[in-house]
């Protein structure tokens, strides 16, 4: 068998970090995980190709080559996903489609000769046993949840790593919580499944002998979701192989708040490599947490959680939405004072929609108010439902937080207060890297040259560079992430955004 794997492109929101992209030369954020565990999954015997839209363009050549094309997608990738089949109908090519994406709507999709959804883990080798029998159905899906000891490493061999900003490897699926706009929960369960210490320092070995030294996502659901066996197994483990490799790695992933609730876990994840972390905070409205059932969130000082976790070492970004049924006129000007407030530079705020199959899809469906199907882009201003508050002005109050936080002289503002409370492991600074050097000149360059809010960056600048040296590094990351935000909230809000803050505050 010949088979392409391909990868739809992502259009441009917060999350792609395009333009941020441009100062390192790198074409993605991260490559396609999913499809190179699958490619992992697949007869070892067959040809491989992965070509990923992001990176590389799709040619009709690629897809006449192929016997089957296995498309892997979210939900925000729908549209580029739709334009790849179409183009696999036409060339007379057979396509087999998973994926969030497919497993919480297939039924949307014509054209996708066999869809193949749920884990992999459990439903691949049902199709590829059918398939090699001439007998495979249209649609193979399954509610088990696999042990996560079956999922083999990644097949990395298929991209090319030096097209990426950081890799991906995954420890964990599943999360305890059980938020209502989240689909999370519907796609891998609420009992988390972790991977053993063995097997996840062989993923990390992967990586390190395909010659990767940077950033690597941890991308779980909750990394956390299972505490006891982290601080007993997976860390030790893991600040065992970093000290022997010389910490090669940078990590990130996704966490509750209520990792601010453990010290000793917030120690471990630093002493293991761990730099950032991504919490959903969504909200400074109790009403609308306890509406959504953010559980995790509700009764607890959130600034003071984010600060604590910053102040262990760990740089929070955070997911933050508006558009809850409890929200207040006064949201848009709390979530701009708490995201100031906090110091979580790397704010992403989105309008709320609700995903299919998730249960605030299926109560605003009893109610009548849903509108249309997601298209999973939460930034771009559209609304799926009919929301409590006027639509009008919930889309203008959140365009007036965008122009806020991206404002130069608040985002800039913002990264002094994250810098003082920041407190960084000491630890013997990496080899200095050619795209770390691109960087920092380009930044210079952009925003210390051209960009109209200049003074700002050179504030920030001087300010990282004689009060905290030692975090001047992290300080120009944030600038050129500054500049990615203020380029998709411009192109969301329609007009240039003022260096000085508008006056939402």
């Amino acid at each position: 068998m010949k088979i392409l794997l391909v990868y739809p492109q992502y259009p441009d929101t917060f999350w792609g970090f395009k333009h941020a992209l441009k100062f390192i030369s790198k074409k993605a954020s991260f490559p396609p995980l999913g499809l190179l565990t699958v490619a992992a999954m697949l007869p070892a015997e067959w040809e491989k190709r992965l070509i990923d839209a992001n990176v590389t363009v799709l040619k009709d050549d690629d897809i006449r080559w192929a016997d089957y094309v296995y498309l892997s997608a979210m939900l925000v990738q729908q549209d580029s996903a739709r334009v790849i089949i179409s183009r696999c109908q036409a060339l007379g090519t057979k396509v087999v489609a998973g994926g969030p994406l497919f497993t919480t709507g297939y039924a949307e999709f014509a054209g996708v000769d066999h869809f193949v959804l749920n884990e992999a883990e459990v439903t691949l080798p049902l199709f590829l046993a059918d398939a090699q029998k001439g007998c495979a159905r249209r649609v193979y899906s399954s509610d088990a949840k696999p042990d996560l000891s079956l999922t083999p490493v990644p097949q990395w061999s298929l991209v090319n790593i030096k097209n990426y900003a950081s890799l991906n490897i995954q420890y964990s699926r599943g999360c305890p919580f059980n938020c209502e706009f989240c689909d999370i929960v519907l796609l891998n369960g609420r009992e988390p499944r972790t991977k053993s210490k063995e097997k996840m320092l062989a993923e990390f070995d992967a990586l390190y002998r395909r010659g990767w030294r940077g950033g690597v996502f941890v991308v779980d659901d909750n990394f956390i979701g299972n505490k006891n066996k982290l601080k007993t197994e997976i860390l030790p483990a893991l600040i065992a192989w970093m000290a022997e490799k010389k910490y090669p790695f940078a990590l990130s992933t996704e966490a509750s708040i209520n990792l601010a609730d453990d010290e000793e876990l917030m120690k471990l994840m630093v002493d293991a490599g761990f730099a950032t972390v991504f919490v959903g905070i969504e909200t400074p409205n109790e009403e609308s947490l306890a509406e959504c059932a953010k559980v995790q969130n509700r009764n607890r000082d959130l600034v003071a959680s984010v600060k604590k976790i910053q102040h262990c070492g760990l740089e929070v970004q955070g997911g933050f939405i508006v558009g809850f049924d409890n929200d207040p006129v006064s949201i848009f000007k709390n979530q701009v004072n708490f995201i100031q407030k906090s110091g979580i530079v790397t704010a992403m705020v989105g309008i709320l929609n609700a995903l299919p199959g998730t249960r605030l899809y299926q109560r605003l469906n009893g109610e009548h108010r849903l509108l249309k199907v997601d298209a999973g882009n939460n930034t771009d201003c559209s609304l799926n439902f009919v929301p409590k508050m006027k639509g009008e002005t919930l889309v203008d109050g959140y365009k007036q937080i965008l122009r806020t936080i991206y404002s130069p002289v608040r985002y800039y503002q913002r990264v002094k207060t994250f810098l003082r409370e920041y407190k960084p492991v000491k630890r013997k600074a990496g080899r200095l890297q050619f795209q770390h050097i691109r960087a920092f000149l380009n930044s210079i360059w952009i925003l210390g040259l051209r960009e109209k809010g200049r003074r700002y960056y050179w504030k920030l600048f001087m300010f990282a560079l004689f009060r905290c040296p030692r975090k001047f590094p992290i300080a120009i990351s944030l600038a050129i992430y500054g500049y990615h935000f203020r380029m998709i909230a411009e192109k969301y809000t329609g007009g240039k955004i003022s260096s000085r803050a508008p006056s939402i505050l």
